[in-house]
């Protein structure tokens, strides 16, 4: 059995646990700061790679376990004692590679059934953002994804969302129908006057360029809000 090399003596009793009962049980059987010690590998002066992964489950707890790694910055990482450059940037890839793994399980070329088809699709992809962002994507006649484009980012003001930009992207890619998506940050997917106004300028735009918009979708914290489910896309 092969284990990886403490710095310590409290180390080394304490992190090849998990190593462990990993190779004997499977890693479904260890908790979520075990796998996280196991990918940081080692841990501080007086404390384990698992003591490690408490600190870094801490940053954020108002989130549950590993649910808070794809928020993590950089600064939070590397102002914990024992993250150096390394192991921050180890984390946050992490961190995106949950996030497209998540996104994958749908095929590439995904095809929008439903509301509920294209919030999965890009729930994960948005609903840690920071910052709102408004994407477009393009459908084909099948409903299928041709493309998506970011068209802003920042607060989805509908004075500054420009439906000239979207339909332009729309008959570059000869698209038949738009789907509007973008995200509340603060998790709740609730739509604001402004969302209510873009979305009527976009369908409206849509409707004289003979591609409609489907839906408009507002992404939450693993929720959504649609503005077809709600009967306001005609």
């Amino acid at each position: 059995m092969c284990y990886v090399k403490a710095e310590n003596k409290h180390e080394t009793i304490e992190s090849e646990r998990p190593y462990e009962r990993c190779m004997e049980y499977g890693p479904e059987s260890l908790t979520d700061r075990e796998l996280l010690g196991v990918i940081l590998r080692t841990g501080r002066q007086g404390a384990d790679s698992v003591d490690l992964a408490d600190d870094i489950l801490k940053l954020h707890p108002e989130e549950h376990g590993l649910n808070s790694i794809p928020r993590l910055t950089y600064d939070e990482l590397v102002g914990i004692q024992g993250i150096g450059k390394v192991k921050a940037i180890q984390i946050l890839c992490i961190g995106e590679l949950s996030k497209r793994i998540a996104q994958s399980r749908v095929s590439k070329k995904v095809r929008i059934m439903n509301s509920k088809t294209a919030a999965e699709y890009y729930m994960e992809a948005l609903r840690y953002k920071e910052q709102e962002y408004l994407i477009a994507v393009m459908l084909n006649t099948r409903n299928q994804v041709i493309s998506d484009h970011v068209m802003t980012v920042g607060t989805v003001n509908a004075s500054l969302v420009s439906p000239r930009e979207i339909f332009l992207e729309a008959l570059r890619c000869h698209a038949v129908r738009i789907l509007l998506i973008h995200n509340h940050p603060s998790g709740d997917p609730s739509p604001s006057e402004d969302d209510k106004i873009t979305t009527d300028k976009v369908q409206s735009c849509g409707e004289l360029l003979h591609i409609p918009l489907l839906d408009h979708l507002i992404i939450g914290d693993g929720v959504y809000y649609s503005f077809a489910e709600n009967k306001l896309v005609r």
